[in-house]
């Protein structure tokens, strides 16, 4: 054997029996238990017969995906979800509907602004008879 052919992880120095023993018994006891090695998923969750669980983890898969099947047929329509308001009725890409939106927001602020300068002032309504009295004036009691 030459030195590029063995492994440095191996230790391959000789051991009695009794050694050998000893090592193994201590390798062993520091070795994980069975529910430690089911939570990191190395084995798997279920006391079901090896012979079986493949049969399990099959009928488990085709369970999960009758359940997904069902909820995406009990799914609302597009239609549906824009009138709840939970989707915005914008044909607009995904990565702009943000801005689609902060912008709407900006022109209804602006469009209301422009209304309450163009509305009547309360002397003019007075005239016409829509007001009784000037609401800013301070009451007379």
């Amino acid at each position: 054997m030459t030195s590029e052919n063995t492994n440095p992880n191996i230790d391959e120095t000789p051991m009695s029996p009794t050694e050998r023993q000893e090592s193994l018994k201590k390798h062993l006891q520091m070795r994980p238990d069975a529910q430690d090695l089911k939570n990191r998923n190395i084995l798997p969750q279920t006391n079901a017969a090896p012979a079986i669980q493949a049969a399990q983890l099959e009928l488990e898969r085709q369970q999960a995906t009758d359940s997904l099947r069902k909820g995406l047929e009990k799914r609302p329509e597009r239609e549906q979800l824009i009138e709840r308001n939970i989707l915005p009725d914008s044909t607009a890409a995904p990565s702009i509907q943000g801005q689609q939106r902060e912008l709407a927001k900006h022109m209804r602020a602006d469009s209301l602004e422009q209304k309450l300068q163009q509305r009547p002032k309360p002397e003019e309504l007075m005239k016409e008879g829509i007001l009784d009295e000037d609401p800013t004036s301070p009451t007379k009691e």
